[in-house]
């Protein structure tokens, strides 16, 4: 008889690629879920990982047992998800996915209320990129996602995937006090062409977002200098090294030295709770979604307006 948890590790690692990946994901170490790849590999008698460079990579056995695994924990999940709804309360385990600012300015309150008013409920939550975590529900790997998209590049959800707005959160332009901009009441895109830029890495939905903002502006940007936290992308402005624009969000208080200006017209960015539609009956992905949006207002989000199309 094949173990559940073990194959859970195998379909993470499928996932994400990695072992760190999958252990990240499932709240394990990496020992851990080598470990119980390690099992698997004993009861199936069958090879299941093969060392690449410094990562390891699936075998074509690891593969198939993978997609099978999938199947399971879809079963699984429906059978979890009809004694939760049955019960009535919000039970089990529940993984959360949350992009870093989200993780850092929304989550806090919401994972305490329902640790607080939920005891039976276990929650795990991961920081997660926003172009990964909707795939990492549509495949099972989380139970919930916090993701976001922008007033220029709507999120796509795939079939078999629902969504909720959460809020949405405005973007400023931060930049140096003695910067020719700053004190000024508002700035045009199109006055932004011959500044230097910070902003996070390639790949990255802000950076995404920067370049095709600036682009539709008529100029390609002048990214100097790449870091991935907003707190060290605020030091580098404090430092004089160039501009920014960064979401309110999980941003903190600003240092001395750094001041905000508003952009015309005021970036957006919409925040979303995902969760796969086979779930949508667990009490704990409908509790979790309600204390997800009343959190947003004491975080600073606003009330969303129409729906953007897209």
């Amino acid at each position: 008889m094949l173990d559940l948890s073990r194959l859970r590790a195998l379909h993470a690692i499928s996932v994400h690629g990695s072992v760190a990946g999958a252990a990240a994901a499932l709240g394990y170490t990496p020992s851990a879920v080598s470990q119980q790849i390690t099992k698997l590999e004993r009861e199936t008698r069958t090879t299941l990982l093969e060392r690449r460079g410094r990562g390891v990579a699936l075998t074509e056995e690891a593969v198939r047992l993978a997609a099978t695994a999938q199947e399971l924990l879809a079963i699984v999940e429906r059978a979890e998800t009809s004694l939760e709804e049955r019960r009535g309360l919000p039970t089990g385990r529940l993984s959360i996915g949350a992009f870093a600012s989200a993780a850092r300015g929304l989550l806090p309150g919401v994972l305490a209320e329902l640790d607080r008013e939920h005891p039976a409920l276990d929650v795990r939550m991961t920081e997660v990129d926003p172009h990964l975590s909707v795939d990492l529900v549509a495949k099972g790997v989380i139970d919930l996602a916090v993701a976001h998209d922008w007033d220029i590049a709507p999120l796509p959800a795939p079939d078999g995937v629902a969504q909720a707005v959460i809020g949405e959160d405005r973007c400023d332009l931060l930049v140096p006090a003695d910067h020719r901009l700053a004190g000024r009441d508002g700035v045009r895109r199109e006055e932004l062409a011959k500044e230097r830029w910070i902003c996070q890495p390639p790949g990255t939905v802000c950076h995404d977002w920067l370049v095709r903002t600036l682009r539709t502006a008529g100029y390609e940007p002048d990214i100097r200098h790449r870091a991935e936290e907003n707190h060290t992308q605020l030091a580098l402005l404090a430092a004089g090294l160039g501009v920014a624009m960064i979401p309110r969000l999980g941003r903190g208080p600003l240092p001395d030295g750094v001041v905000e200006v508003r952009i015309e017209p005021v970036p957006v960015r919409r925040l979303y709770a995902l969760w796969r539609t086979e779930a949508a009956r667990r009490p704990a992905i409908r509790t979790a979604v309600a204390a997800l949006q009343a959190h947003g207002a004491g975080a600073g989000l606003r009330r969303p307006g129409p729906e953007r199309a897209g």
